[in-house]
């Protein structure tokens, strides 16, 4: 299957949120959104190709925002959204105003959230920097070279 060709950086990272978070509160969809914008600012900082360069590569990454998967059943859901989806609407409000700089991170700078009450592997030994809506974000994280 190959992906619907998407408008720009903007919607990709709406659709991300859709995919991610749409059931959590606008404040859990902007710090889900930070956690996107935060990895692209540290790939340019720190020059780690691992996540992306781009809102776009970080969303689509393969393994990272699993709503990108071939075989998520949200994958389908996330190519075929349009403005008629109420939930998508507030997901490219929340993109314009996160990737304008409107909004302040509240994840303090986390590049990892999860559900509560799950605990990956990653997340053994980390302290959350915040915890919004259903998921507890994390900025402690070690990234791959």
């Amino acid at each position: 299957m190959t992906a619907a060709p998407l408008a720009d950086e903007t919607d990709i990272l709406a659709r991300t949120l859709w995919g991610e978070a749409r059931g959590e509160p606008v404040a859990g969809r902007e710090a889900v959104a930070w956690v996107i914008r935060n990895r692209v600012r540290l790939a340019a900082e720190r020059r780690v190709l691992w996540w992306g360069t781009t809102i776009a590569e970080v969303c689509r990454r393969p393994w990272q925002f699993s709503c990108w998967n071939e075989t998520d059943p949200n994958r389908a859901k996330i190519e075929a959204l349009s403005d008629n989806d109420r939930a998508f609407r507030v997901c490219l409000a929340v993109a314009r105003r996160v990737l304008a700089g409107e909004v302040p991170d509240p994840t303090f700078g986390a590049t990892h959230y999860h559900v509560k009450g799950l605990a990956p592997p990653w997340s053994k030994g980390k302290t959350p920097s915040a915890a919004i809506g259903n998921h507890l974000f994390f900025n402690d994280v070690e990234c791959p070279p």
